[in-house]
């Protein structure tokens, strides 16, 4: 094994006979940088405390409360408060493993949708305490055959009800709806499947709509569970107003929704109304 190289004297003239050599003074640090640099480290600290507060501010703000990030409307419609009618005492709601018949137990007129905000209510659709007659429902539908055919399916699958209400609003979009209660779902999927509507079109045209087919406008987001819906568009070219329409399968519910407007009717009013109608029959 090799050994370590021993560790060279160092002579004694090499060191100084005064003692050790003394330390070189200390760098004196520009007073003027030093201040410079405690203020930009107390700057950056204040920054950085007013950033993290206003980025929170702003994720706990509404987008429309920050000045210059309103967001545009887009057509939707401001409703008042919308509630679900409370149940009578021991009675499920419509969708509970317990009510296999599906029943709203609910106030079916206090189902409807709301007059929205700036909207003038249809008179005409309030009917007799609130219940529609069945030839007032039947004068939607353009044609007296149809209307007839109509009146007798439903008294075969044994209508109990309706219920309606309508509006108008300042750009002159006129919406009605209609919610028919019989005795339980699998009477009404059988009216709606058999009856009223086939794969790409209502089986019974409405007034002003008799070129129909299925509205694609709705995204699959839409459906709301265990309330499918069914709606159309009238095709291009139409006559004075355009009309949209939706029957909605509801337990033992069917809704029928109309909506209408010179020139044409906006996709976002009738998508709002169809969602938050399955909703509240939800």
């Amino acid at each position: 094994m090799t050994e370590n190289p021993a560790t060279p004297e160092i002579p004694e003239a090499a060191v100084s006979p005064a003692g050790p050599l003394p330390e070189a003074p200390p760098v004196r640090k520009d007073r003027r940088v030093l201040r410079a640099v405690l203020r930009w480290t107390a700057a950056t600290v204040v920054f950085a405390t007013v950033g993290a507060a206003a980025a929170y501010g702003i994720t706990e703000m509404r987008r429309t409360d920050v000045p210059g990030l309103a967001t545009a409307s887009d057509g939707r419609w401001n409703y008042p408060e919308i509630q679900y009618p409370p149940l009578p005492s021991g009675s499920p709601s419509a969708f509970a493993e317990t009510n296999r018949a599906n029943v709203h137990h609910a106030d079916l007129r206090r189902l409807l949708l709301p007059v929205p905000e700036g909207a003038k209510a249809d008179e005409d659709l309030r009917g007799t305490d609130g219940w529609l007659p069945k030839a007032d429902f039947l004068d939607v539908y353009a044609s007296k055959g149809d209307r007839d055919h109509v009146g007798r399916l439903l008294t075969d699958y044994a209508l109990r009800h309706i219920a309606a209400r309508g509006w108008t609003t300042p750009d002159g979009t006129r919406t009605r709806i209609y919610l028919l209660r019989f005795d339980s779902a699998a009477i009404v999927d059988s009216l709606q499947q058999d009856e009223l509507t086939s794969w790409d079109s209502p089986n019974f045209a409405l007034r002003g709509a008799a070129d129909v087919h299925s509205d694609g406008s709705l995204p699959q987001a839409t459906q709301v569970e265990h309330v499918p819906h069914y709606a159309y568009e009238e095709a291009k070219p139409y006559g004075a107003e355009q009309v949209r329409q939706a029957y909605l399968v509801a337990g033992d519910t069917l809704g029928l929704i109309v909506q209408s407007r010179k020139g044409s009717a906006p996709k976002i009013p009738f998508q709002q109304t169809v969602v938050l109608q399955s909703q509240l029959l939800g």
